[in-house]
């Protein structure tokens, strides 16, 4: 297993006049499959699951009070600089604000280029320029039309796109995207996550996708864990996990989703089912 967390827990607080412990992860135990054809694991749950908090630890962000994350067997708490810097490298972001993860006085040359040239990929500024426009082209982005900018001067799923560009360009062996759409409109929304499927069956690149999204985890994921309350509450292949859910929680999940049929109303009872089906139907 190149990723994994095994019996993670995170609390915070306590203290004399913090109050009492409050554990926003409950002894998490989370494997993401290896092998060179990648894997899509999605993290699937409400405001305050603990998806984010999940991702930190990922990251290297956040140490476990109790627990531990290992990557490629090794504890990431024993890494030392030169293997934490190649875990750096290995397991790239994707953060659900990209305006916020941007310096607003750079443009975003400098963004794709530095790490680049700080990693080692590039021996100068115009190889790092080169990998720049390459990893710009492979999420759809146009070069001419990015580089030079501030990120202001990009729309949001511009900003987006250019945040999975800089992460690809580093070829990592996974990537972690906390909510990479749910700040852009429906239209850039299944773009982008083209642009993250074809990164696992394009280049084997494995993705553990956070969400709120049953519907988009479907769609893109191999596996599914839902989260509730700090705790997987149910764990499996896509198909299964949506098709035959046996957590209620995740059954709770899948009837608030809208449905795909326009005519029918939000609710199935006459009684509340939207005006123009009622129309419709009768």
């Amino acid at each position: 297993m190149p990723l994994e967390v095994a019996g993670a827990w995170v609390e915070f607080g306590g203290g004399l006049f913090a109050g009492p412990r409050k554990a926003a992860l409950r002894g998490v135990d989370l494997r993401l499959p290896g092998g060179e054809g990648g894997h899509i694991l999605a993290v699937v749950g409400e405001s305050g699951s603990g998806k984010t908090t999940l991702t930190r630890l990922l990251l290297g962000l956040l140490a476990p009070t109790r627990g531990r994350v290992l990557w490629q067997g090794r504890d990431l708490a024993t890494l030392d600089g030169a293997a934490r810097t190649a875990y750096r490298r290995d397991v790239q972001a994707v953060f659900q604000d990209p305006f916020g993860a941007f310096n607003p006085v750079y443009r975003i040359d400098r963004m794709l280029t530095l790490p680049a040239l700080r990693f080692g990929l590039a021996r100068d500024a115009a190889e790092a320029r080169a990998l720049a426009e390459a990893a710009l082209e492979t999420v759809g982005l146009r070069p001419s039309e990015t580089l030079g900018r501030f990120p202001h001067q990009l729309s949001g799923g511009q900003r987006q796109r250019a945040m999975v560009a800089r992460a690809v360009m580093l070829r990592p062996r996974v990537l972690v995207a906390d909510e990479p759409v749910s700040m852009v409109d429906a239209s850039l929304r299944a773009t982008i996550l083209e642009s993250l499927w074809r990164l696992r069956h394009d280049k084997g690149m494995s993705l553990v996708y956070v969400t709120h999204d049953l519907a988009t985890a479907y769609q893109i994921a191999d596996s599914i864990v839902v989260m509730r309350g700090g705790e997987i509450v149910e764990a499996g292949d896509a198909e299964t996990t949506i098709r035959a859910p046996r957590h209620p929680y995740t059954r709770d999940l899948l009837a608030a989703l809208p449905p795909a049929d326009p005519t029918i109303g939000w609710r199935l009872d006459d009684d509340t089912a939207h005006p123009s089906a009622k129309e419709e139907t009768a």
